[in-house]
């Protein structure tokens, strides 16, 4: 059996699919449907068995986990805007914690979500200490554990794999509400609206300039299950593309390629400016000094790990997600 915690949010249940894409279904997704509407996600997915976090948690403490394979814990408070410590706290740190323990002390595969808020403002986003300043309590839960996983490295008893997350988008995230990704909410702008709106240049870069690492979801899973075919490599690596793009690709992505569905050609940046499909806000007051102006993940202890796959870049990625969402919305 294979356990996915958060197996009905948007990464876990890429995931899912992602096993179920080998042929495996002994899976136990872990979850929190209070919000029912997350179950959708999890249609047309194959599972063995539903578990409620609580439940299992509970489960985990009592030690009644036979037969687990390996753990892709996925689960967590993923609002970086969430200020309740506490909650924050056990939710992320917590939690994680106990099930690594219940993992090494089975000596169980244990492949887990970090993220790249880790770094804060950067300008580096290199896996070492030296580079890490969380600037939110969600960044901070992610931070805490990670240095438990390197206080252990030399006496872990099985892999232990945190995957440092940078800006995911893709199928299954549309419950995330205001978290979900630029790119949703693009297209969901677009349609609407009839255009996008950008955030207006601030902290030394022009308008839609902010740059940041975009990885599409299917990428994520395959570095998931790369870390599950090869269970002797333990580590904290990044989970990016290596390559830092600016909001403006993104967005001028998802209009072109909505206009190429209705049968409308492509136009440049500077044009779809000009024709007010693409449209610049003033820069919030409230997200200055507490917002990511720049990323890019530094992946060479990733590929030293083995994954050698190509990534999606911007244009292929959002191209590719814009007409599965258009394509799910006709249907």
């Amino acid at each position: 059996m294979i356990v996915v915690t958060g197996a009905a949010g948007f990464i876990g249940s890429n995931i899912v699919r992602g096993l179920n894409r080998r042929g495996l279904t002994n899976i136990l997704a872990v979850d929190d449907l209070t919000d029912g509407d997350k179950f959708v996600n999890l249609v047309g997915a194959q599972i063995s068995d539903y578990m409620h976090k609580d439940e299992f948690r509970r489960g985990v403490l009592d030690g009644f986990l036979p037969g687990v394979r390996a753990v892709f814990h996925q689960g967590a408070c993923s609002d970086t805007t969430e200020r309740n410590g506490q909650y924050m706290m056990d939710n992320n740190y917590r939690v994680t914690l106990e099930l690594f323990e219940y993992c090494q002390s089975h000596k169980i595969p244990f492949i887990y979500a970090s993220s790249a808020a880790v770094y804060g403002q950067g300008p580096v986003y290199s896996e070492a200490l030296v580079n890490e300043r969380p600037l939110n309590v969600y960044g901070y839960s992610k931070f805490l554990f990670d240095q438990v996983v390197r206080n252990r490295f030399n006496s872990l008893t099985a892999q232990v794999v945190g995957l440092r997350y940078f800006n995911v988008y893709g199928p299954h995230e549309q419950h995330k509400g205001r978290m979900a990704s630029v790119a949703f909410h693009n297209m969901n702008q677009f349609i609407a609206e009839g255009h996008v709106r950008l955030f207006g240049g601030w902290d030394g870069y022009a308008d839609g300039g902010q740059t940041r690492d975009f990885i599409h979801v299917q990428d994520v899973v395959d570095v998931n299950l790369h870390f599950l075919d090869h269970p002797s490599q333990s580590g904290i690596f990044n989970c990016g593309t290596g390559r830092a793009q600016p909001f403006n690709d993104v967005a001028a992505s998802v209009v072109n390629t909505m206009r190429n569905l209705r049968g409308q050609p492509e136009l440049p940046l500077n044009e779809l400016v000009a024709q007010g499909l693409l449209r610049y806000v003033a820069f919030p007051e409230d997200l200055k000094g507490r917002y990511q102006s720049y990323t890019q993940a530094d992946v060479k202890n990733l590929r030293a790990a083995g994954f050698a796959q190509q990534m999606r870049d911007v244009q292929t990625g959002v191209a590719e997600y814009v007409r599965a969402l258009h394509g799910a919305e006709q249907g």
